[in-house]
């Protein structure tokens, strides 16, 4: 049978045999297509017959992040009703965006049956997955890699002083370190100076989230230390951040970083905001960061910035962040 979806127009040929469902994924899975693909995959699990699922991905060759997301969240939802999920000819460039996140070692991905699609070379043809124009500017890239260096110079200059104070104000280390998600929600280990007491984390759920949807906001969080508000108020706490721009993980314009645990509460939508690498300052940090309450409003400030990007508009953002950290009245609480 065909499932469409009049809304999107997505079609996806459905086979039932003995308790499995055979679905042959679209060409694309984008943002368009894994919106339908969530809903009628919500749809099918309700069927108390069925045990096994296989995507056959024999025609998909181009994805996003909001496709990854998809297929996370799908996979979550069937471990949950003890239903199998298996994968059919996988592409190359597939199993490149698998890789990014470590699905490949998650999603069980059955061996021989790839698709044979030879190029006049007899070669697989073989694409990165879908992703915004400022992940692919070498010229972003470079502005990044100079800034960077640049920043850790500054850095390297305030770390004694910092340190010190950190260490007078509280024990602890002098470095904060936490596991983000970045482009099509890879993980990395983002830095910090310490800006919390070292058990802030165990804390976490005895502080009222002030807040709604997927983010964490306190503005009198009892955890941030005394030289810790000092540091957030001049956005001091986030210098080391420069070495996960030198290292690539992250830009010096983008959006915000989000913890894994917040993208558990991600709908398939939601991970557009992940088409762009991370940025140590963005939308959200020069239009009121601390006084955004609702996660709509970030959703609605990191698509601004994915349409309106080009090199220009980083500058723009960057000017306006160096007008933000010396106002006295913008710092992040």
């Amino acid at each position: 049978m065909t499932s469409h979806n009049a809304k999107t127009k997505i079609s996806l040929v459905i086979t039932r045999i003995n308790g499995k469902l055979l679905v042959q994924l679209p060409p694309r899975l984008t943002v368009i297509e894994a919106v339908s693909f969530r809903e009628n995959f919500q749809q099918w699990i309700e069927d108390p017959s069925l045990k096994e699922i296989i995507f056959d991905c024999g025609q998909t060759t181009i994805i996003d992040s909001s496709g990854v997301g998809s297929l996370i969240s799908n996979h979550k939802s069937a471990q949950a009703k003890n239903i199998q999920i298996i994968f059919w000819s996988v592409h190359p460039q597939l199993k490149l965006a698998f890789a990014l996140v470590g699905l490949e070692k998650i999603f069980n991905i059955q061996l021989n049956t790839e698709a044979i699609a030879p190029t006049a070379t007899r070669k697989l043809e073989q694409r990165p997955p879908l992703t915004h124009p400022s992940v692919r500017s070498p010229m972003k890239r470079a502005i990044d890699v100079v800034g960077a260096i640049a920043g850790l110079a500054v850095t390297g200059v305030l770390f004694v002083p910092i340190a010190i104070a950190i260490k007078l104000d509280t024990p602890g280390p002098i470095l904060f370190s936490q596991t983000r998600c970045g482009w099509m929600g890879r993980r990395f280990r983002i830095w910090k100076f310490r800006s919390m007491v070292t058990n802030a984390e165990a804390l976490k759920a005895t502080i009222p989230n002030k807040a709604s949807g997927a983010f964490f906001k306190n503005d009198n969080d009892p955890r941030i230390t005394r030289v810790g508000r000092f540091l957030r108020k001049t956005s001091l706490d986030e210098f080391p951040q420069f070495w996960n721009i030198l290292t690539g993980d992250m830009s010096l314009i983008g959006t915000r970083p989000p913890t894994p645990n917040e993208m558990e509460q991600y709908e398939v939508a939601n991970w557009q905001r992940l088409d762009v690498r991370p940025g140590l300052s963005g939308e959200w940090q020069v239009n009121g960061r601390s006084k955004i309450r609702n996660f709509e409003d970030v959703i609605e400030l990191d698509l601004r910035y994915q349409k309106n990007w080009s090199l220009l508009y980083d500058l723009k953002l960057m000017l306006k962040t160096i007008i933000v950290v010396f106002n006295k009245n913008s710092g992040a609480v």
